[in-house]
């Protein structure tokens, strides 16, 4: 992996080790069964429409650039603003040293929304579930290894339905030898950070066959690198069942307008 994935984890294993030591004073969070059916139906209802299935993220950087200040006032209103536009779930960033998120701001987004909310951090303790509550959470395959289907139950047990993201073929192949229900495929390579979108129209046709041998049904969103509404279009004609999205459309200085464009790409 790529240096900078080493000092994002370095830095959550610290945040870790301050978790425990607050955990006899965390509140405990509604542990109710995630209504994944739901999440999956909204999806696929957006593309049943024609409209394109839109994740969008509120993001306020990567480790690469600063896009924006978001507080949880910001955040509020430019979920609002996605969620005007059509989007089908909100994304938020939570990890708050290289994406300056923040657990406040997801709170702030789920609680003003009537969208499913994602929580997008680097979960690589069972102790972060107990930090904040939203629908779905993201687990990312080549950080949980052989831990993934342990804490893919975990995490319904706790209430959320996870997200499990992969960016190459080897965490695909363990991703679906688990119980994961919905993939996300990254089209960034952790070992040189660069973005390739072709790596979800690479990646999709295994799960495809997955599905055909084994009778089951994943949902599949595309993640990273996608700007546009041709990106859009390309990456629904390749398979996935959403995207998404978050630079393009907060960098924008009209987010309403961004997210909708990239919504209706499909007309």
């Amino acid at each position: 992996m790529h240096s900078a994935i080493h000092k994002i984890i370095n830095s959550t294993e610290n945040r870790v080790k301050k978790l425990y030591e607050f955990k006899n004073n965390s509140i405990p969070l509604d542990n109710s069964t995630p209504n994944t059916q739901n999440i999956i139906n909204s999806i696929l209802s957006k593309k049943q429409k024609g409209k394109a299935p839109i994740i969008s993220e509120v993001k306020p950087a990567s480790p690469s650039m600063k896009i924006r200040d978001i507080d949880p006032t910001e955040a509020k209103r430019i979920a609002t603003e996605m969620e005007k536009a059509g989007a089908v779930a909100i994304s938020v960033l939570t990890e708050p040293e290289f994406f300056n998120g923040s657990t406040d701001n997801l709170t702030a987004v789920r609680e003003n929304i009537s969208l499913p909310v994602l929580r997008k951090d680097f979960i690589i303790d069972k102790v972060q579930f107990d930090e904040v509550k939203s629908d779905l959470i993201l687990l990312i395959a080549g950080l949980l290894n052989e831990k993934l289907e342990d804490f893919i139950l975990y995490a319904r047990s706790k209430g959320f339905e996870p997200l499990v993201e992969v960016h190459n073929e080897e965490e695909l192949l363990n991703a679906l030898d688990t119980s994961a229900r919905i993939i996300g495929i990254n089209n960034r390579n952790l070992t040189t950070m660069q973005v390739d979108i072709a790596t979800t129209e690479e990646l999709i046709p295994i799960i495809k066959e997955h599905d055909r041998m084994s009778d089951t049904e994943h949902l599949i969103i595309s993640e990273s690198g996608v700007h546009t509404a041709d990106d859009v279009r390309r990456m629904i004609s390749a398979g996935a069942d959403a995207i998404l999205i978050g630079t393009s459309i907060v960098k924008n200085d009209d987010i309403y307008s961004k997210t909708k464009e990239l919504v209706d790409a499909l007309d």
